[in-house]
């Protein structure tokens, strides 16, 4: 009689898990506007994600989807483990058709690739997200977030970061507070502006960005201009230093004969050029330079 007992309370415990299974509801779907004001839908988080801009490869890994990944561009290089996917590009000449031999069920991308219209033709889900400042930066991860299925990690991620640029600012000694300070994205002479992601975190650590907000995030300028403007510290790539002092005129600037240049190895740059989830890394990067280059003017 118990073993018949037992057997028939096993039969309706097992009944009651499949009605449980049955009835629980399907993965809401995933409903996220991108920054071009596409509605991407997704009916469950994505298995198979294509990215295409570093900073948009770190966010997957850092919300914890690195797994995720199938394929990247060829910048992609944080985390460790993303540097062996098959690449598939640039920023400017992503293959098609590779992208299309990963089977992605989601390819992020700049708002500024020209392949996305393609990809949606073909049947494709894309999402294209950018940012040039810090709330964009934060925007970004919240879409992301949303995308892969975990929304709730963004804020986490955040607030990570916020601490980190405030333990930055703490490595800044005051003889430093009120370096005027050019920073160049590029040789062609490309730099950050005040309103950038990368000017906000020079305001927050103290320092004054010579590139007023009027310019612009990114604005290309004349070179004369910096010239002019007489900025305290220079801080740029490692590979573009050594030609500064041929420039017209950039040999009488302080900053030049002085040498107060900070010439930030490709992994320091790397870091500052990615408005992503390591920018706290990238505010300790500045800081440090501020620490040491930064102090008598």
């Amino acid at each position: 009689m118990k073993r018949l007992l037992a057997s028939g309370w096993q039969a309706i415990a097992c009944l009651l898990c499949v009605c449980w299974a049955v009835c629980l509801p399907a993965h809401a779907a995933i409903r996220v506007v991108d920054d071009q004001g596409t509605l991407v839908t997704l009916t469950a988080p994505p298995q198979r994600i294509v990215s295409l801009l570093p900073s948009l490869t770190e966010s997957v890994c850092v919300l914890g989807a690195c797994h995720r990944l199938v394929a990247t561009d060829r910048w992609s290089n944080w985390p460790e483990s993303v540097r062996g996917l098959p690449k598939l590009g640039g920023l400017d000449d992503a293959n098609l058709e590779l992208i299309l031999v990963q089977r992605p069920d989601l390819v992020l991308l700049s708002a500024s690739n020209r392949l996305a219209g393609r990809l949606r033709a073909l049947g494709l889900t894309v999402a294209e997200l950018d940012a040039e400042d810090l709330p964009q930066v934060q925007r970004l991860l919240t879409k992301v977030a949303a995308l892969l299925g975990a929304p709730q990690q963004a804020a986490l991620q955040w607030q990570a970061i916020e601490t980190e640029i405030r333990t930055a600012r703490a490595m800044v000694p005051k003889t430093a507070q009120g370096t005027r300070v050019y920073f160049e994205v590029s040789s062609a002479l490309y730099a950050a502006g005040e309103v950038s992601y990368i000017g906000q975190l020079l305001s927050t650590l103290g320092a004054v960005n010579v590139v007023g907000a009027k310019w612009g995030p990114f604005p290309k300028l004349n070179p004369e201009f910096v010239v002019q403007a007489q900025p305290d510290l220079i801080m740029l790539s490692a590979a573009e230093a050594p030609g500064l002092i041929r420039r017209p005129g950039w040999s009488h600037m302080k900053a030049v004969s002085q040498g107060r240049i900070c010439a930030m190895p490709q992994a320091d740059y790397d870091l500052l050029s990615r408005p992503g989830p390591r920018l706290g890394a990238a505010a300790k990067v500045l800081a440090q330079c501020l620490a040491k280059t930064g102090g008598a003017r």
